[in-house]
């Protein structure tokens, strides 16, 4: 049975309950309202509607926790499935490439080869396991060090460099910076974290090839906004809020071609409020791609 088969199944047991109960309800009222019209006054009409109200009420709240609950476990389905795709097939190629170096005898060219895709594999299970102690640690990123000043261009370039390197791509050619010089007062591994998830997801999810741009100002009230924009395809209106929720992924893991856990924009949003600001979804416009846009406290550099 596939995901979308059994997810379809899983929602519909208690909307379809919801509904059934619901109709029965509405129509035990109408015989109510119909037998008391004839027999008794409009004081017990009034008490038995306003029961019947309240059944009513209590029917569509049970609903709307019971759709929220079904979501939740569907996406934790969908984390698990990807945790585990993610952790088994760097494994798997690391055990491959292993056995090969035992059994086989290799130029030093294929050697070279097959460590550098190792490295990559390795890289790749770090990247994974880094998220996962992320959202683990969450509320305690960044506090073994006091918050300082800190320059947004030289933090943005280090992500930017970063997120480069992991997805094997030049940066001189994949990430345009645009800064005006502001500072800002944080724990300098909460925005490291904040940033490096963001400029990953624009590399990763950006058009072939990726262009990024970076575009730091300053907004009314002293507030920072920063811009982060890819040439992809965009985020859909009807995800943009819901990208943010833990373990959100859109699609299913057997049709989805990026790999993830959903957990990095969750840390991104949860950390952004920690900071006193806020985060949302843009489209590019008259281009395709996102902007996704933070705004936290900050003010401008001054040169002394």
């Amino acid at each position: 049975m596939s995901n979308a088969l059994r997810s379809r199944m899983t929602i519909g047991l208690p909307i379809t309950l919801s509904v059934v109960l619901m109709t029965l309800n509405l129509t035990l009222m109408v015989f109510w309202i119909a037998l008391l019209a004839r027999s008794m006054g409009w004081s017990a009409i009034i008490i038995g509607v306003a029961v019947f109200g309240l059944i009513l009420l209590g029917l569509s709240f049970y609903l709307f926790l019971m759709i929220k609950e079904v979501r939740l476990n569907q996406r934790q389905a969908n984390f698990i499935d990807s945790v585990t795709h993610e952790l088994k097939s760097p494994i798997a190629s690391l055990r491959l490439y292993l056995e090969t170096l035992e059994m086989r005898a290799l130029s030093d060219e294929q050697r070279t080869k097959f460590y550098r895709v190792m490295e990559e594999e390795l890289e790749r299970l770090d990247h994974l396991i880094t998220q996962l102690l992320e959202v683990g640690r969450i509320d305690a990123i960044g506090e073994q060090s006091e918050p300082e000043d800190i320059s947004l261009e030289t933090l943005l370039r280090k992500c930017g460099a970063a997120a480069c390197a992991h997805h094997k791509k030049d940066e001189a050619e994949t990430i345009v910076y645009d800064f005006q010089p502001i500072v800002v007062f944080a724990r300098p591994l909460v925005l490291e974290t904040v940033f490096r998830n963001l400029l990953d997801n624009a590399i990763k999810y950006a058009g072939d090839p990726p262009r990024v741009e970076v575009h730091v100002r300053i907004g009314e009230r002293g507030r920072v906004i920063i811009r982060i924009i890819d040439n992809g395809l965009g985020v859909p209106h009807e995800l943009r809020k819901r990208i943010f929720r833990m373990f959100f992924r859109a699609g299913s893991e057997l049709t989805r071609r990026q790999k993830g856990t959903g957990l990095g924009l969750y840390i991104v949003h949860t950390l952004v409020k920690q900071l006193n600001g806020r985060i949302s979804v843009h489209d590019r416009p008259g281009q395709s791609g996102s902007i996704f846009e933070v705004e936290i406290p900050g003010h401008l550099s001054v040169s002394k």
